[in-house]
């Protein structure tokens, strides 16, 4: 049977997410700042560049700009990024961090023209701060309610035109309302091991870590297609480096650091594979249901669905069907597990 116990998602290497570790003031430096600086994501540059020059020569606010995609893609970096190209001050907050309609007004309000306010997980706004939000983006004015009962009134304050700039993973649960005051909408796909390799190399120069290529290569592909993980990973193994070697980065050093912190050649760690493993011995490769799943191997049902399936299925080794979750042929064949013909036992090479 598997192992069972509680996982460290708060350091887990491979998150998507931020973590602890990428929470200090070095990670900033490793932001680019520039589109020029800015690697991958061709098309979003390109139309980010025809959209902020047209506003430049305008002399005009540009459009409210919607970013989504998975985490870690860049979506921050991206917005400071059309500030700076803009030439103009950003103000950063976020959906949670907006809970009365006063903290919206407070923000909006301390805005100069062609300013950019940035709301990351947007999704999560309320409902009630949604509302407040609509003439701001459209009329470029908020109104107020002012006294109760028969003494009340509605006041309307003028706002300077601005440009918001809204960050999501969940494009799907925004108001149709809110999306559609978005003039400008882009996606961030996943990067290739290409412009990872390119994002490790870079990011080793800032850092001053000697690096061979063939090792930004190994990291590269380990990274699930994630900058943020491809900088985690140059972190860790720079720490390798230096104990282990000469404080050069190493193909055989990424190799080792990457295979200790339990990362295989596709990405996958110890959940991962927890996850696959279990489906394939414990169930004879599914279908099973995910609260099953989740109580085999000791975690949360929300934590494998919204951390693990996600690449497994991007994958192909993992399938959603209605009856339950089934490992597919290449999941066996990654795991090095023979697929029985008549659903029998499955045994190891």
């Amino acid at each position: 049977m598997i192992e069972t116990g509680e996982f460290d998602f708060e350091n887990r290497i491979v998150a998507p997410q931020v973590i602890k570790e990428d929470d200090q003031d070095l990670d900033y430096s490793l932001r680019p700042k520039t589109l020029a600086e800015y690697i991958g994501q061709d098309k979003v540059k390109e139309n980010m560049s025809i959209y902020i020059e047209a506003a430049k020569r305008r002399g005009e606010a540009l459009d409210h700009v919607l970013l989504y995609g998975p985490p870690g893609l860049g979506k921050t970096t991206l917005s400071n990024i059309i500030a700076h190209e803009l030439g103009v001050n950003i103000r950063v907050t976020s959906g949670p961090a907006i809970e009365k309609t006063g903290d919206l007004a407070a923000l909006l309000t301390s805005l100069q023209a062609g300013d950019v306010l940035f709301i990351d997980e947007i999704h999560r706004l309320s409902h009630a701060i949604e509302e407040v939000l609509y003439p701001a983006l459209e009329d470029f004015a908020i109104d107020f309610m002012v006294g109760n009962g028969p003494a009340a009134r509605s006041i309307r304050i003028d706002l300077p035109r601005f440009t918001l700039i809204g960050a999501t993973t969940r494009s799907g649960q925004l108001s149709a309302p809110l999306r559609d005051r978005f003039g400008i909408i882009q996606r961030l796909e996943l990067y290739s091991p290409q412009d990872l390799a390119e994002i490790i190399k870079r990011s080793a120069v800032i850092l001053g870590v000697a690096i061979d290529n063939e090792a930004a290569e190994e990291m590269a592909t380990r990274s699930r297609g994630t900058p943020r993980i491809a900088n985690r990973f140059l972190k860790r193994v720079r720490d390798y480096a230096d104990v282990m070697g000469n404080g050069r980065i190493t193909k055989d050093i990424a190799k080792i650091a990457l295979d200790r912190m339990e990362v295989d050649n596709l990405g996958l760690d110890s959940l991962d594979k927890r996850m696959l493993t279990m489906i394939i011995k414990g169930y004879n490769g599914g279908p099973v249901g995910l609260e099953t799943l989740a109580s085999a191997i000791g975690e949360e049902s929300v934590t494998l669905e919204d951390v693990c399936e996600p690449y497994l299925m991007q994958l192909g080794f993992l399938a959603r069907t209605p009856r339950g979750r089934c490992a597919t042929e290449l999941a066996y064949k990654h795991l090095g597990i023979i697929k029985p013909d008549n659903g029998g036992q499955t045994t190891l090479f």
